[in-house]
């Protein structure tokens, strides 16, 4: 064996260790801190309703192994074991689920039909597995009923939005439940103190979020582990000095013991001990900012025996303490190291409010890209891991939305209503999909799948009915929430799809394209013009209405078209698609610049220089070869054209082979090469709509308030397409249109 190559091999060994343990330090501070913090308010939720009549050791102990169980079914046993391998290359959560399903099963109802995303090598799952006969007759009942795949996606955004909804009460709930320990202390202070603390706490949080995961992950991550080691240790004390023998508690006889002393009162109280598992699905939501097997290293070596431990001691205490139920936490803390552990849990709760932030910064990031959600602003946060990203808008609104709830509500036992029925719903959402993943897309036997919805669906169902009977008592804030958070997601992908369906409908013909020659007094002036649009083939409306108004346009034109692909990355090597549009001596090319929703977009500078190096490299080949390829006007094809990614470059494999070619020779690439270059030189220029959408008069009203309202208050209000794109507003020309859709 090469001495050398062993070498090489224990330092990549050794550098994938040490990264892996560096994520899952920094998973302490960003995923966990929601899970972690829940024995501050499970104990106290679950016996604010009727079960505080039930106040014996039998309810106790059955309450405790309530907790176990539900803590070792789904977080342990569902998404470490499960749910974190249906990964997105990496990406988690529910858009990522459905981006396999639209991907390896066309499922989907959002990837462009003239960009599929099939060819991006980098997610190429190895050897495809042989159809089975249910995934064979559930594509072909998703394919032949379209409305099927509509109620697929209502489903991945209703989790969406609870999500999001999560993202709102979960700070809300944490902080206040913390701040409110020092009543034990100090039972005379007026509830107005902890509501302003608490808000002051929640204002500090939101500040921090501009630092990034990395930053704020390292700055949590001794903070949380602080956390965890006080509330281990506490509970070995409880569980030592106050009753040993809750460890029995541990056998699942204990939940049957509990349904029948309880009765429908145990049912009800299932909507507080669902707060148990607060904070499971940021394991998965959050998993583009780590790696899987970092997040299932710090869960199951250090995170899941500390809670078994910590909700094992208060229930110690509370069996001999039951006067105390209201405040079991607190009270259940030692004397001397009441105020140290007070301080922690506080920092802790902030802790915990992260894992679900960053959940929704990376939700809504794709949501952004899936054109499900308005423009808006995203900042990556790390050179390393494209997952860690930050979105402004979205964290003040978030910190508006949680003041609002504190000071609204102010008890914590309303949030808890609120909190564990958006908790339940999103885990119910990814169970669905896990069964059409483990079907459609791993192609396993559907008895595994039905086995695995049985299991965990169960179990589900049952803590969604009980937090269903609690609607009334604050349950109705996350479904008002996700309801206006849907019809948004809804209206704007409505919109934006009538829009660009306009685009494709009325765009310019391959004779009007043709025929703008300088035979024509069309002027061509010097410069290099970038015409931005969604239309993928051809030139889009909007230039065929400049043109018509002012005839003159640059010596090289080039149609850009950005497309968002349902998948987290795009190598660089495939970011590219040009093609040529007419004959060589007309200077018009068409690009599709395809990016996945993890993707960092570049500056407008760096953008430029990236596709006129492409563009140069697809003329030099054309030389090279001593012949450029033109696609002869086809009857029914609008535009003759070539297609090149970056990858046929450097691979030299021709991207039209299939197609009936025209071969060209002595086309002049060096005289396109040397005008490519002064045209950029003598300044470049870019080009897009500025346009009104508006419902055609005989739409419906519902209609008509959809997009005339509703799609024009959120197009007026999120960022600028310009913007969004980095283009100069000194080199845009912007062409007004009033589409009717």
């Amino acid at each position: 064996m090469d001495p050398e190559a062993g070498s090489v091999t224990r330092e990549s060994r050794l550098k994938f260790y040490k990264s892996t343990l560096c994520l899952a330090y920094q998973s302490f501070g960003v995923v966990y801190g929601d899970l972690s913090s829940s024995p501050i308010y499970v104990y106290k939720s679950t016996f604010s309703g009727r079960l505080r009549l039930h106040e014996e050791d039998d309810e106790i102990l059955g309450l405790l192994s309530l907790v176990f169980w539900t803590l070792t079914l789904i977080p342990l046993c569902k998404y470490i074991i499960f749910v974190l391998g249906a990964d997105d290359n990496g990406e988690g959560g529910t858009f990522a689920l459905y981006s396999l399903l639209c991907r390896r099963a066309k499922l989907g109802l959002l990837s462009p039909s003239d960009a599929p995303d099939d060819d991006i090598s980098a997610y190429d799952y190895g050897p495809h597995r042989k159809e089975t006969v249910a995934s064979s007759i559930l594509k072909e009942f998703f394919h032949k009923y379209h409305s099927s795949r509509i109620v697929l996606l209502l489903l991945v955004l209703l989790g969406t939005s609870m999500v999001i909804g999560d993202g709102i009460l979960t700070p809300s709930m944490s902080v206040l439940s913390a701040v409110n320990g020092v009543k034990v202390k100090a039972p005379s202070l007026h509830g107005n103190y902890t509501v302003f603390v608490a808000c002051v706490i929640l204002v500090g949080l939101f500040a921090l979020q501009h630092f990034g995961t990395r930053s704020v992950g390292f700055l949590f991550a001794p903070i949380l582990l602080a956390w965890l080691f006080c509330i281990s240790t506490v509970g070995v004390y409880n569980t030592i000095y106050w009753n040993p023998r809750v460890v029995r508690a541990l056998s699942p006889y204990y939940v049957y013991n509990f349904f029948k002393k309880a009765g429908k009162d145990g049912w009800s109280s299932l909507g507080g001990v669902v707060l148990c598992i607060t904070g499971a699905e940021a394991m998965f939501a959050d998993l583009g900012h780590f790696s899987k097997l970092s997040i299932r290293l710090a869960f199951t070596v250090v995170v899941y025996p500390c809670l078994i431990v910590a909700y094992m001691g208060e229930a110690a205490y509370l069996s001999k303490n039951k006067e105390d139920l209201q405040r079991s936490f607190y009270k259940a803390i030692p004397e001397v190291v009441f105020w140290p552990v007070f301080i922690i849990a506080t920092l802790a709760t902030m802790v915990g409010s992260q894992a679900i932030i960053s959940a929704t910064f990376s939700i809504i990031s794709q949501c952004r890209a899936l054109k499900c959600f308005p423009r808006v602003k995203v900042v990556h946060t790390s050179n390393h891991i494209h997952g860690q990203i930050y979105i402004p808008e979205v964290n003040w609104i978030l910190m508006v939305l949680c003041l609002a709830v504190v000071v609204g509500y102010r008890d914590t036992d309303m949030i808890g209503n609120a909190y564990g029925l958006a908790v339940i719903t999103v885990m119910l959402v990814t169970t669905c999909l896990m069964f059409l993943v483990i079907v459609m897309v791993w192609k396993r036997n559907i008895f595994r799948a039905l086995a695995f919805v049985i299991v965990f669906g169960s179990v589900e169902l049952l803590y969604f009915s009980a937090c269903l009977g609690k609607v009334h008592k604050g349950g109705w804030l996350p479904l008002i929430f996700s309801l206006i958070l849907l019809s948004t997601m809804c209206i704007w992908h409505y919109g934006t799809m009538k829009k660009q369906a306009y685009e494709s409908n009325n765009k310019v013909s391959l004779d009007m394209l043709l025929s703008m020659g300088p035979n024509l007094g069309i002027n061509r002036v010097p410069g290099l013009g970038l015409i931005y649009s969604n239309v993928t083939t051809g030139a889009p409306p909007m230039f065929s209405h400049f043109v018509t108004n002012f005839p003159a346009f640059h010596r090289i034109l080039i149609f850009v078209t950005v497309q968002s692909l349902t998948v987290p990355k795009v190598p660089a090597n495939q970011r590219f698609v040009i093609s040529r549009i007419g004959p060589p001596e007309y200077r018009l090319f068409q690009c599709v610049v395809r990016y996945g929703y993890k993707d960092q977009r570049k500056d407008s500078h760096d953008f430029e220089d990236l596709l006129i190096e492409t563009i140069s490299e697809f003329l030099q080949r054309g030389n090279n070869d001593s012949e450029a390829w033109w696609e002869p006007v086809n009857q029914q094809e609008s535009i003759p054209h070539e297609g090149v990614t970056a990858s046929t470059l450097e691979s030299g494999v021709n991207t039209g082979s299939s197609k009936k070619m025209v071969r060209f020779r002595g086309v002049g690439c060096n005289k396109e090469l040397e005008d490519l270059k002064e045209a950029r030189e003598s300044g470049l220029a870019y080009m897009m709509g500025s346009t009104c959408v508006l419902a055609c008069d005989t739409s419906s009203y519902l209609k008509k308030f959809a997009i005339n309202f509703v799609y024009r208050f959120l197009r007026q209000n999120s960022r600028h397409p310009a913007t969004a794109l980095g283009i100069p507003h000194t080199s845009l020309i912007e062409v007004g249109m009033v589409y009717r859709v």
